[in-house]
């Protein structure tokens, strides 16, 4: 019990890890301070998208899980819980890329516009 309840709150910080890997940027339009927390997050998830790796969270979940005598699943967590909701069941190189730049393009675009607002 306790592992699965770990395992589930891996899936919850993971998800908010992305979230914010993906809107951590629009934070810098009311703190400017939020770029140090969110560079960071965006090259990592980018380079995870671009990489084709999977992030050791997903390991981590899939241990914890097996450890509840769950059935782990293999591949990334986007994978595993984002594709299903929006894509077709399986997760080519071709969508990863996409999503990668996707989160790159979308991230530099929010950062330049939030540089040429005034600051208060």
């Amino acid at each position: 019990m306790v592992y699965s309840m770990l395992a589930a709150a891996v899936v919850l910080m993971h998800a908010a890890f992305v979230l914010f890997a993906v809107f951590g940027g629009l934070w810098t339009w009311v703190w400017r301070r939020a770029a140090y927390l969110h560079v960071p997050a965006l090259l990592w998830a980018a380079w995870v998208e671009f990489s084709g790796a999977i992030c050791p969270l997903t390991y981590l979940e899939v241990w914890l899980r097996e450890r509840a005598g769950e059935a782990g699943y293999r591949g990334g967590f986007i994978e595993h819980y984002v594709l299903r909701a929006l894509y077709p069941p399986d997760l080519t190189r071709s969508i990863q890329l996409g999503l990668g730049a996707l989160l790159v393009v979308f991230n530099l675009a929010v950062y330049w516009a939030a540089a040429r607002r005034p600051r208060r």
